[in-house]
């Protein structure tokens, strides 16, 4: 499937967790960012980091299974050597959707990580960002985007 379609697919759902969102929220980190934008764009973005009780104002969870009612969607902003657990606790919870953040670097995503999602049926996002896409991007994320898309840092399709 084409990325745009995914994206869209990802981001029709409403609730959706952010894992590595830092206790300190000036820190420009990127699941911050991702976390911020999606609660000021009217999701129930839930952020998950097993060593806080709170980011800001929100409340923070250990992990997916703690969040009350349950979510729809995973964005991974942690390193990529999370990333298999919060798969595997993805999949045990029949979550579909996970994206795997990456920007310029290797990000968050990690190919074994990404194998058995789509093993078990997840659709996975392997690379750019949620804020690059529909009611979430904004001008600098786009052109991110468009550039990432050359480099292969964003997929063309999953």
């Amino acid at each position: 499937m084409k990325i745009a379609h995914a994206a869209q697919e990802f981001l029709a759902h409403r609730r959706i967790a952010v894992t590595g969102v830092s206790r300190d929220p000036q820190s420009g980190h990127g699941s911050n960012v991702v976390f911020d934008r999606l609660v000021e764009r009217g999701y129930e973005a839930f952020a998950i980091n097993p060593n806080a009780e709170a980011i800001g104002d929100h409340p923070a969870y250990p992990d997916l299974a703690s969040v009350p009612g349950g979510v729809e969607a995973v964005v991974i902003g942690t390193s990529p050597a999370h990333a298999m657990a919060t798969m595997k606790e993805a999949v045990e919870l029949g979550i579909t959707q996970v994206w795997m953040h990456r920007s310029l670097d290797a990000g968050s995503v990690d190919a074994a990580a990404t194998s058995y999602g789509r093993e078990h049926g997840v659709t996975v996002i392997d690379g750019g960002c949620p804020l690059m896409f529909g009611e979430t991007a904004d001008g600098g994320h786009k052109f991110m985007c468009a550039i990432l898309k050359l480099t292969g840092s964003v997929p063309r399709t999953v």
